[in-house]
């Protein structure tokens, strides 16, 4: 039975996925070149930016083994009111464990005050929304979107340092047939079943290829009522989380359920 200062991979592989899942603060001292979905690092010596941290919300702390820097760190910060669980085993713990993924650490862009910052065109629809909600959940949740006209983006890009997605001749875009969430998907080594399943979706549906997915038209059409219920394309964005956390647990474990009319009476 873990303490109550510990947090097992097995607690921690629950909420992976979902907008409830803790931040991950990562502070080793050898780096190793893959993390954990929504980890970044923290240097192990700032114990004060560590309390600032912690005592913002959910926070679960991470180094490779979890047996000596994680625990007297705890300690330390618990020692003065500053309450956080360390990952038990630590990293190599998530590596060794079945059915947990890790992300290159050299594939996430860099950040842009102290956060990664992404840049597109304004109006989404599909790629547009579904590749923030995928970075927020797996990537780095303290990421910021900025939503530009078409010819704007590159410029703003050059100028400010985001990160362009889902445009023409960046690394985060369509590729033959592929969409800009299969890109994602490559880039950062996320190819779990759940979102390999719903990337077909996502491509079928910004393709207009509906043939390649049945989910695809109901996709379409929630996007598109999206883009007219709101002008503002940060509102649109936040209320099309909600439809991607559905169908990222859909293609987890709910796609063989169906639902009948008149209901079976017992």
């Amino acid at each position: 039975m873990p303490s109550p200062t510990e947090f097992t991979v097995t607690q921690l592989r629950r909420p992976i996925r979902t907008r409830d899942c803790p931040l991950i603060v990562d502070i080793s001292i050898d780096h190793d070149p893959h993390l954990i979905p929504g980890a970044f690092r923290h240097p192990h010596t700032d114990v004060d930016g560590l309390k600032a941290l912690i005592n913002g919300g959910d926070r679960i702390i991470t180094c490779q083994q979890a047996i000596k820097l994680c625990q007297r760190l705890v300690a330390w910060v618990r020692g003065d009111g500053s309450v956080a669980p360390y990952l038990q085993g630590g990293n190599y713990a998530w590596r060794d464990a079945i059915d947990t993924i890790r992300i290159p650490a050299s594939a996430i862009p860099a950040f842009v005050d102290k956060a990664t910052l992404w840049l597109t065109r304004h109006r989404p629809k599909i790629d547009r929304i579904a590749c923030p909600w995928l970075i927020r959940r797996f990537v780095d949740r303290k990421t910021q979107f900025l939503f530009v006209s078409a010819v704007e983006v590159m410029g703003g890009a050059e100028r400010y340092g985001p990160t362009p997605f889902d445009i023409e001749g960046v690394a985060f875009s369509h590729h033959g047939q592929g969409s800009t969430f299969d890109a994602m998907l490559d880039r950062f080594h996320l190819h779990l079943s759940a979102l390999d399943r719903l990337a077909r979706i996502v491509r079928a549906t910004d393709t207009n290829r509906h043939n390649d997915a049945p989910e695809a038209a109901g996709l379409l059409a929630l996007s598109a009522g999206l883009s007219r219920q709101y002008k503002d394309d940060q509102q649109q964005k936040e209320a099309g989380m909600a439809i991607y956390d559905a169908l990222c647990r859909w293609a987890r474990d709910g796609q063989n359920e169906g639902h009948a009319w008149p209901q079976e009476r017992r």
